[in-house]
Parts: structure tokens; sequence; C-alpha cells
């Protein structure tokens, strides 16, 4: 297995990290699969009545490139120790494949976004776009990954909760887990800032959320790429024809790297035509008004033989 295999899905050792941040490859998100996540939402009786929950929770690993950033390193080793926060992520998960017919929120969405999310901020340091943390309050760029890091693996906790208002719920929970995952890192003036600056990262995800900062609206974005395929693959095999679980299925892949005119160039691969809508509805609404809409290039790509997601409809 490769590092880029292993930094993508979350499996395996965490991967040396040789490269500057300069010399970052360009990065490919393909969803990987979770064999216990499809079985829970393919089968929740069986699986749970055969599967003790403990072994969901042993199964959540985050693995990012932490380019030399020691605080990044030992909050990802806290949060791959927090049973609190991996249950969470699984009680959500559970709420909105098993008992909503929605698309993964399990670990492997977190795993993707914060991978996206850091890749985002580092192009954006590398084209020179400095974020809050330094113009602001005068601290790194290695705290601006701090903040994105736990906006991307908490924005999505207060679906364990209920879907319904779980940006709010989110907010709830994340206040106390980021004081503990900060704990001892920094001073208080500094938590307090990265603590802040977390949660408003958290709540301007939400539809019709204002991000304020660059590491805001970075987690924001980052949501709204993992659009692929393996995102939608359970609600789609169970018969939903929704333009949401058609348009997912259409996407193959999304790959980040340097843009010619902009920071960040995002190439976006489909096997079907329908896929624009993952594109004009909700990346594009996500984009705009994230603060990073004019770093940011989007080309899409159609296969030249279109796949065919479904044979008749009717209702």
């Amino acid at each position: 297995m490769d590092d880029a295999r292993i930094d993508e899905t979350g499996h395996g050792e965490a991967p040396r990290d040789p490269l500057a941040p300069d010399e970052e490859p360009a990065f490919t998100t393909e969803i990987p699969d979770s064999k216990l996540v499809r079985e829970l939402a393919l089968d929740r009786t069986e699986t749970l009545a055969t599967r003790p929950v403990h072994e969901f929770i042993a199964e959540a690993r985050i693995h990012v490139p932490t380019r030399g950033n020691r605080i990044l390193e030992q909050v990802v080793e806290r949060v791959n120790a927090d049973e609190e926060l991996r249950t969470w992520w699984h009680i959500g998960n559970l709420n909105a494949v098993a008992r909503m017919n929605m698309n993964d929120h399990s670990w492997v969405h977190m795993q993707i976004v914060t991978n996206i999310g850091l890749k985002l901020l580092r192009l954006l340091f590398k084209a020179g776009v400095e974020p809050a943390t330094v113009t602001d309050y005068g601290l790194t760029r290695k705290d601006a990954e701090v903040i994105v890091l736990l906006g991307c693996l908490l924005h999505d906790i207060g679906i364990s909760v209920h879907r319904n208002g779980h940006e709010e719920f989110s907010l709830l929970l994340a206040e106390r887990k980021t004081h503990e995952l900060l704990e001892g890192l920094y001073d208080t003036i500094t938590t307090t800032i990265v603590v802040s600056e977390t949660l408003g990262a958290i709540i301007s995800h939400r539809k019709g959320g204002v991000p304020l900062t660059i590491e805001a609206g970075v987690v924001r974005v980052a949501d709204a790429l993992d659009m692929t395929h393996g995102r939608s693959r359970i609600p789609f095999e169970q018969g939903s024809l929704s333009i949401h679980a058609l348009s997912a299925a259409a996407i193959d892949k999304v790959s980040l790297a340097p843009g010619a005119d902009r920071a960040i160039r995002v190439e976006i691969a489909m096997n079907n035509s329908s896929g624009v809508f993952q594109v004009d509805e909700l990346l594009k609404k996500k984009l705009k008004g994230s603060g990073i809409e004019q770093h940011v290039e989007i080309e899409v790509a159609v296969h030249e033989q279109e796949k065919r997601l479904l044979d008749r409809f009717s209702f």
C-alpha cells in the first residue's frame, strides 16, 4: 500500500512524511470502503446482533500528512485515542445512513474532509494567502492547520444527537471536546483563540453559513468536496433515485492541485453528466461566500462513454 493511499483511506500505518510543504503532491480523493459501515447500513439488525459496538469504534483511525506540525501530530494522536469522539462518529453515521438513508457520515467522511481541508489550506499557503490565525492574532500557519483539522473532524459530531439542527448540536459537543484535545498544548489565550475559531468553522459549514475566516471557508469547501460515489453508495444501492444519490454516484474522483491562475485547481471526473448537480447545486453554493472562492478554479470532465446509472424510473 503506497503512502498516498494510506493518507486518503486512513487504513494501515501512518505514512512517513518526507516532503516539505511546498513539495506536497497533488491530492486525489477516492472514498474508501468500510466493511463495518457498509454492513451496518445494509442490514442494521443482523450487524448489530452479531458485531459488538466496540468493533465499530476500534476501526476508526485518522491519518493526515502532518508535515512536521508537532501540535497537529499530538491532536491526531489524542483523537485516535478518544473513544467518546469516535463513538459520536459511529452514532452519527447510524443516524444518517441506517436510520435516515442518507450518505456516509462515518469516520471515513471525517478522514477525507480533513485531508481535503489541510490540502486546500496548504495550497493557499503556497500561493501566499495568509489565514486569520496569522493576520489577526500573530500566530502561525501551523496553528491554522490545527483549527482546520479540528473543524473538519468535529463539524458533524452533532448528528449523534440528530441530523436536524446538527450544526448547533456540534457546537455544544465540540466546545468541551476541543478543550480536551488541546489541553496542555497551548497557553490559555491561544487555546481560547483556537477553540473559538474552530467553533466558528463548525457553524459556518451549514447551509446559509457565513464563514468569517480563511480557515472556516476551507472547512466549508472541504466538506462539499467529499462528493464522490462512495458517499452515496448505500442509499443508491438500496434503491434511492433522488438527484442527490444519482448525481453523487456519477462522480468518480476529485483531485486537488495548484492552479494555473489561482491557488487551487479542483478537477472533478464524472462517469455521467448528472454529476453536474453535485457541482452546481452543492459545491458551487458552498464555495460562494466561503471567502476562498477567488482562489479556486474548477474543471469538470465527463467520460466520453457515459455510464448508465439507471434503466427505468417510475412513480
